[in-house]
């Protein structure tokens, strides 16, 4: 178990709830628009970026409270000490400031990934494979910070410099070649790190896929397609020499922010993007449960899976529950129903939602 007495104050519709007692698997259970994925989304905020819908704060605040909002879960690290309290929110007062808090410590929204490994899998992120490369990048990035925390500053840090750069180039000045070379460097260092980041992640799970069945889900087969060099020298070196091409275009065409994931199913040897919905369905299930294993060889683990059993016919639904089990990670599930969940109802808390109450049943 990761996470438990979860507390949600003022959260979308979410006035007051609380959840306790939780296990390995946990499910939520109630109508559409009852609140069940506002759960998901506020455990979602305990990982680095923007969450699961990657919405603003002031959408997460209660639009008929007070215009802040406040999540804290107490996390079993496993080492049998105190549990940890983790916190995050906004102030009414200060609203867009993003608050986080380690055992009543400010802390920072980054440093949250040292000490859980979060993933997700939402309906939205059917979308992936049609979707631009930049969501893809995202997808990587966010994987990566599961297994390696520091990869969320490369992140950040890479994007930050990136807009300098991106500044310095369409500005009708000719920019100061030192503080070119300045930039470009800081770039290097943390676009190399960014794009090492991606291709051991592609690395550690592609490795992890071969070890398993094509069937019930269909194997993907994943790629790491660079944008620009890996390495620190070779990165600084290329903006270096095409610090004019760049200026004319006013902005920075090669570099990490360039990569792409490539994804194949493998039964078919055809692209993702090409394939049925329901085949990337079943590619994506393969990849988020091929992750949460990986990720839980590290910090405590947790994955979030909104309405996905629903759409798995029995056999499938089985092995996601198998697979589940065997993970090390806790998981938290929503349905409209307990039908499609039979398969762990003895083993799973179970809470029923209803207009931003959970009740345990």
């Amino acid at each position: 178990m990761a996470l438990d007495r979860i507390t949600l104050s003022t959260f979308r519709n979410h006035a007051g709830t609380q959840l306790d007692d939780a296990r390995q698997l946990n499910l939520l259970v109630g109508e559409n628009g009852a609140g069940k994925t506002n759960i998901l989304e506020a455990l979602s905020l305990f990982a680095p970026g923007r969450g699961m819908r990657r919405a603003s704060l002031a959408d997460m605040a209660a639009q008929d409270g007070p215009g802040g909002f406040a999540a804290s879960v107490s996390l079993n690290t496993g080492d049998g000490g105190e549990p940890v309290k983790l916190g995050t929110g906004m102030a009414a007062d200060r609203p867009g400031r993003r608050i986080v808090q380690v055992n009543g410590a400010e802390a920072t929204a980054i440093s949250l990934g040292e000490w859980l490994a979060m993933g997700w899998l939402t309906p939205a992120m059917d979308r992936l494979f049609a979707e631009s490369a930049g969501a893809r990048r995202r997808y990587m990035d966010r994987l990566a910070v599961a297994l390696e925390p520091a990869h969320a500053r490369y992140a950040s840090r890479y994007e930050a410099a990136l807009r300098e750069r991106n500044r310095l180039l369409s500005d009708e000045r000719e920019p100061d070649p030192a503080w070119m070379d300045s930039i470009e460097a800081q770039m290097a260092e943390v676009g190399a790190g960014l794009a090492q980041g991606r291709a051991r992640l592609v690395g550690a799970l592609t490795a992890r896929l071969a070890e398993l069945p094509e069937a019930p889900f269909a194997r993907p087969l994943l790629t790491y397609e660079a944008g620009g060099e890996l390495t620190r020298e070779g990165l600084a070196g290329h903006w270096g020499d095409t610090r004019a091409r760049d200026r004319a275009a006013q902005r920075t065409l090669s570099g990490p922010h360039r990569d792409e994931l490539g994804v194949t199913m493998a039964g078919k040897m055809m692209a993702a993007a090409e394939c049925s919905t329901g085949e990337q369905k079943a590619m994506l299930v393969a990849i988020t449960l091929a992750h949460a294993e990986l990720a839980a060889r590290g910090r405590p683990g947790v994955l979030l899976l909104d309405e996905v059993a629903a759409h798995l016919d029995p056999v499938r639904r089985d092995a996601l529950f198998d697979r589940l089990r065997a993970s090390g990670t806790q998981v938290w599930l929503t349905g409209t129903e307990r039908a499609p969940f039979e398969g762990i109802l003895d083993e799973a808390a179970v809470w029923r939602v209803t207009s931003g109450r959970a009740e345990r049943v």
